[in-house]
């Protein structure tokens, strides 16, 4: 079987991480995936049982997971690209534990190797509550300092969200 462990990197002295990228999950990994999306995401966001995590998954095609682990084989962080009307497009989730310690930035970075271009959708306000009862912290500032511009008047607007297009082009 074919080493899928694509980049180890060191950031700081005393801790390492790697990023795993594969095309299909583990059971394992989709738990952790699971833990990770209900815990960091606006609770009108989560997901009931697994098999909600499944069915959403399964409508994303081409899809390329990342998982970002610590040196305990912990996933901190987990990301996705697919394609969607003809645009390549991302999601991306960071445990709050370790956010603020460039840990999103390197996985971000991964996902922007080798594409011309990255959209995705962001809560651009802090108006929704995480199901542990706090409030959620829109990761906006964190893409604007990545180099993704926001589209404001480009707008996901269903029941359960309401968000703005960013978008990332590669430059020379």
């Amino acid at each position: 079987m074919q080493n899928p462990y694509l980049q180890t990197t060191r950031y700081t002295k005393t801790e390492a991480m790697t990023i795993l990228q594969t095309t299909t999950l583990t059971t394992e990994q989709k738990e952790s995936v699971y833990k990770l999306w209900n815990n960091e995401y606006p609770e009108m966001l989560s997901f009931k049982t697994m098999s909600d995590l499944d069915n959403y998954l399964i409508t994303l095609p081409n899809v390329s997971y990342y998982l970002l682990k610590n040196d305990s084989d912990e996933i901190e962080g987990w990301a996705m690209k697919f394609i969607m009307a003809n645009e390549k497009w991302f999601a991306i989730t960071i445990d709050s534990k370790v956010q603020g310690k460039g840990k999103g930035t390197i996985l971000l970075n991964k996902l922007k190797e080798k594409e011309e271009s990255l959209s995705g959708w962001v809560i651009d306000h802090e108006n929704d509550i995480k199901q542990n009862g706090e409030k959620y912290k829109s990761p906006v500032l964190f893409y604007l300092k990545n180099g993704f511009k926001i589209y404001s008047d480009s707008r996901l607007e269903i029941p359960i969200l309401s968000a703005a297009k960013i978008s990332w082009h590669h430059t020379e």
